[in-house]
């Protein structure tokens, strides 16, 4: 029982400490690109999940839809994002990463990727499941918290 508790305990230092460090990386990416923290991780999720409304995208990113504004045009301004009109409601704006500037991103995080594919390449493809299901689980209970916080 012990030594599950410390492992339980070392595993939440070492997420926290990889939470710290992928900020500190995103951050520097960031600053290369000219994108604030937020406009970075707003792109991401549009990448990730788009094309997005943009009161979609507030309500997960928990950020005031003025606030949204602001970031969306810095990303449209600067060639990240587009935002069109939808066919059925002509009032209706979806939002989508463009991807003529993806190769940008994909070579500032080339070093990571890559560090990313050796550390793998050391695991069995049962480990591989054990590791992306707890990911997986840890990220959904992140959101979960995430939307706690955001209703309150």
């Amino acid at each position: 029982m012990r030594q599950r508790r410390r492992l339980t305990t070392e595993i939440k230092a070492s997420l926290r400490a990889l939470n710290n460090q992928i900020s500190l990386l995103n951050h520097r990416v960031g600053s290369r690109l000219d994108l604030k923290d937020v406009d970075l991780d707003c792109l991401d999720l549009i990448s990730q999940h788009g094309p997005l409304s943009p009161s979609a995208l507030a309500r997960r990113t928990g950020l005031h839809p003025a606030t949204m504004t602001g970031i969306l045009d810095r990303l449209e301004k600067n060639g990240w994002i587009a935002r069109d009109r939808e066919p059925a409601d002509r009032r209706a704006v979806a939002i989508r990463a463009l991807p003529d500037r993806a190769g940008e991103l994909f070579r500032l995080y080339a070093g990571m990727n890559s560090a990313m594919d050796d550390i793998c390449a050391d695991y069995s493809e049962e480990e591989l499941a054990v590791l992306s299901d707890f990911l997986r689980r840890s990220t959904s209970a992140g959101l979960n918290a995430t939307e706690e916080l955001v209703g309150s």
